[in-house]
């Protein structure tokens, strides 16, 4: 749990009522201007009452220059950001020819697959030559490839599952896979700060819903006590199946699931573990395995496996992974399976590759190189913005490091001016986290260099300075000799 200073939540909750109340106040006045304009919607009711649009219009509009920036090079650790333009107070945005070349702090590129690589890259284009980019149809019509075999077999075989199935969304592998696996009847016990396709696909999936604190298997041995206890609404049947829906590591929180005791807390209940490692696999882990391999979980303990190609692998698309016998099933039922196109076959030679070369099969050490710089400077970068004295969330390991920034009007702030000194950064606010607590989100990369960060560290420091988001006070810097070695008091 977050615990928000009470001086930065009584003035978080003063700029969100002003923003609320001058919001209002305009609307009021364009009701009158509204009133004298001639309508051409002819009976029909507005498509976008008031009401519903008025976040987007009364305070996401005000600074969304800070969002849905347009890049132009491969999102490496430098990337191009087109710079753009508004003449109308940021109701709309327009495109320039001039870019910006700026350290990247914001892709999902943890292992550095994403830009040209000597070894994923001319796989990828040869198979372009001989497949195209799309199957055009889907796989159990005409859209599967020997690729695509090889590509489950391959995931299977790292993640440690007997069989897999792969489609071509990460967020629909969730959203579309849950419904399948849990129905009327069944049971769904999600963390409270799960990513936003398992909350869908288990509201898509007609079953009963329950909520666990964060991260908290006390609370989730509780709620699991208590539905059992209880049964199904109404009837008090037993419930057909119970699920409880976890994160390797929580994309917004850049925590590090407790595995080992929810995986025993499920054994004793019965219930099934479905594990979402959509930010995890490949980065975390000896061998890139995920949290199951970094916390010395067995994988045969966790029943649904799930993925995505999105992050550590630099393609698209997701996976799940499980027994034979319900990935077969997932395959008979699964819509993503039988009416989404199938992966791009380039996109799944991208990931048979990347896999290749973080186990070494490419004949060289390049990927445990990866998967040690990826750990490396995830702790440092980490470290050294706690020292500074930014509040930080996350574990250790973790390349997701959120930095909290609570006030509305700290994040365009720290956003325009970080793209000033060219480091670009990602905002996140409502609805993504809760009112209160904005942050900006830090990725690291295996590609970043130690001058890399050292650059974004500064930046990050003055721009802290000047916005006001050094919560806690600084660490002091230790004493250094003529020759740059720190002093030992």
């Amino acid at each position: 749990m977050i615990t928000i200073p009470y001086l930065t939540a009584l003035t978080t909750y003063f700029s969100y009522g002003l923003l609320f109340a001058f919001g209002q106040l305009r609307d009021f006045f364009r009701k009158f201007i509204d009133w004298w304009k001639a309508s051409n919607l002819q009976g029909y009711a507005p498509i976008c009452l008031g009401l519903e649009d008025f976040y987007i219009r009364r305070l996401y509009l005000r600074i969304q220059d800070c969002f849905g920036r347009p890049i132009s090079s491969p999102p490496d650790a430098w990337f191009d950001v087109v710079e753009r333009v508004s003449n109308d107070n940021n109701k709309t945005l327009k495109r320039t020819t001039k870019i910006s070349r700026c350290l990247n702090l914001g892709s999902y590129n943890y292992l550095g697959f994403a830009a040209a690589d000597e070894y994923c890259t001319p796989r990828v284009t040869e198979t372009l030559q001989r497949y195209s980019a799309s199957t055009c149809s889907t796989r159990v019509e005409g859209g599967t490839t020997a690729l695509h075999v090889e590509l489950e077999q391959v995931v299977a075989d790292f993640v440690g599952k007997p069989s897999a199935m792969v489609t071509g969304m990460g967020y629909v592998t969730n959203s579309a896979i849950l419904p399948v696996l849990v129905r009327n009847g069944g049971l769904i016990i999600s963390d409270s700060l799960n990513h936003n396709s398992i909350v869908n696909g288990a509201r898509g999936s007609g079953s009963t819903i329950r909520v666990f604190q964060h991260n908290t298997p006390s609370h989730l041995e509780r709620v699991l006590r208590e539905q059992i206890a209880e049964g199904q609404p109404r009837t008090h049947r037993p419930w057909k199946k119970i699920i409880v829906v976890v994160e390797g590591i929580y994309s917004m929180e850049g925590e590090l699931c407790k595995l080992p005791e929810i995986v025993s807390i499920c054994k004793k209940y019965k219930a099934y573990v479905y594990l979402d490692e959509a930010h995890s696999i490949g980065a975390v882990g000896k061998t890139g395995r995920g949290v199951c391999e970094l916390l010395g979980v067995d994988t045969a303990d966790v029943d649904i496996m799930m993925g995505t190609f999105t992050k550590s692998f630099g393609s698209c698309g997701g996976y799940i992974a499980g027994s034979k016998e319900l990935i077969q099933y997932l395959k008979y039922t699964c819509p993503a399976h039988l009416y989404a196109t199938s992966i791009s076959p380039p996109a799944a030679q991208q990931i048979i590759s990347a896999i290749k070369v973080i186990l070494g099969e490419d004949g060289s050490s390049r990927g445990a190189q990866k998967l040690a710089q990826i750990r490396e400077n995830s702790n440092y970068f980490r470290s050294e913005l706690q020292k500074m004295g930014f509040e930080v969330l996350g574990d250790n390991d973790s390349p997701v490091m959120p930095i909290m920034l609570y006030n509305p009007a700290k994040i365009p702030a720290f956003s325009r001016e970080c793209l000033k000194q060219n480091v670009a950064v990602v905002t996140v606010a409502f609805p993504a986290t809760p009112l209160l607590l904005a942050r900006a989100r830090i990725c690291i990369s295996a590609a970043h260099t130690r001058e890399d960060m050292v650059k974004a560290l500064e930046v990050i420091s003055r721009v802290g300075d000047l916005v006001g988001i050094k919560y806690f006070p600084a660490e002091p810097k230790k004493p250094e000799l003529e020759d740059g070695r720190k002093k030992v008091e």
